[in-house]
């Protein structure tokens, strides 16, 4: 018997028993369709929360400093890190409280109102903004005191709308500020969206109120990866004493910690979901099992028949597993189209964006469906080639 018969006799069996096949494929529909939505729905997920990490910045450190005197704490980090060649920004990221104003609109009255942060000229290298319009906070600023500020692209369209606010006033807890850049937008997010910000040079925070100004937060800017956990070593070794010398408070931790947390959290619940969709295969993979020992019970005379005339033991394994692999694969197509639909589904409710599988997932579920009604199909096919053609003929 050669492979396109044997399909074509698979095929021509499924379909005679339809409702029967149907239901030994649910296992396997269900099984699919699980693995798939949740694997699509957890890696997406994660895609973008690292695209939101990359958003805010790679390879920075946040530090967290205070002297028990009183005295600059950023000056003397800024002063050290200036020194370290694998540094290459450091700005304040502490941010200002009081109310901010333009003509008739006024952030206390706004559902989202942006932040003040109080940053150095190198504020947006840190951060990863770059100018779409105007300029960005420089040295002179910052040595001159000068009370001026750069919109975030949400904060230059909840109180300018479409009008450009470069050279425009705005009012910060009663002082004015005059804008002189706009960031480019890099976060739709219309809630807690990252270009909902104001930031104006750490020195102006004179112009404020003395308790307007947090300047205990930091970032550091590293220039590539590996330098991270160098710089933040070199950090701790001069700055870690601090409390125990009674001279203050130093902390510091990088980002890739929380992205590396955040990665393995991802694969333990993939794991850990893909383990409990598992179940539903197996289960399903036993109905396969069943079905085929159904089945080579219904059809003994056939295999006696063949047997007699001369088919050898290989081409009947090759026939049921044929058989079980195609109730698989079948099934597996199935799943897949329900996977999808699913992964849709959940994505735009669970991450608001809607999400399909890779082409790897789907061809992994597809591949993954055949082999299972093989594995599962072994047993039925090897003791329905072990039949005695005597016997099988006198099977009724």
């Amino acid at each position: 018997m050669n492979l396109t018969q044997a399909f074509k006799m698979a095929f021509k069996s499924i379909w005679s028993k339809k409702m029967r096949s149907l239901l030994t494929m649910l296992g396997i529909i269900i099984g699919i369709a699980a693995v798939m939505i949740i694997v699509s729905v957890i890696t997406g997920a994660n895609k973008k929360q690292m695209e939101y990490y990359e958003s805010m910045g790679t390879n920075k450190i946040q530090v967290t400093a205070t002297l028990d005197n009183g005295g600059d704490a950023f000056s003397e980090v800024y002063t050290y890190c200036k020194s370290i060649d694998m540094v290459l920004g450091v700005t304040p990221s502490g941010t200002v409280s009081g109310t901010v104003k333009y003509g008739a609109k006024n952030s206390a009255s706004m559902e989202w109102p942006p932040s003040v942060y109080l940053g150095s000229d190198q504020y947006a290298l840190c951060n990863n903004f770059q100018i779409e319009r105007g300029r960005d906070i420089s040295a002179v600023d910052i040595e001159k005191y000068n009370a001026v500020c750069v919109l975030g692209a949400r904060a230059a369209k909840d109180f300018f709308d479409a009008a450009d606010p470069v050279g425009k006033s705005i009012s910060i807890d009663g002082t004015a500020f005059t804008v002189v850049g706009v960031y480019r937008e890099k976060d739709p997010n219309p809630q807690y969206s990252l270009d909902n910000l104001i930031v104006i040079p750490y020195t102006a925070q004179r112009y404020l109120p003395a308790s307007a100004g947090d300047m205990s937060e930091f970032v550091v800017k590293a220039k590539d990866a590996p330098s991270v956990s160098k710089v933040i070593a070199l950090l701790n070794g001069n700055f870690g004493s601090w409390s125990q010398l009674g001279k203050g408070d130093f902390w510091c931790y990088s980002d890739q910690q929380w992205q590396n947390d955040s990665n393995q959290q991802a694969l333990m619940m993939s794991l850990m979901l893909g383990a409990i969709a598992g179940i539903s295969l197996l289960v399903g993979g036993i109905g396969i099992m069943n079905i085929m020992l159904v089945t080579v019970t219904e059809r003994t005379r056939e295999i006696g028949i063949r047997r007699a005339i001369g088919a050898e033991r290989r081409s009947i394994v090759v026939q049921f597993l044929i058989e079980a692999g195609m109730i698989c694969g079948i099934g597996g197509i199935i799943g897949i189209a329900v996977g999808f639909v699913g992964t849709a589904v959940a994505s735009r409710i669970i991450v608001q964006t809607v999400m399909l599988p890779s082409p790897a997932i789907t061809l992994f579920a597809f591949l993954f469906s055949v082999a299972l009604g093989v594995l599962f199909g072994m047993f039925p096919a090897i003791k329905a080639s072990k039949l005695q053609p005597v016997a099988a003929l006198r099977a009724e």
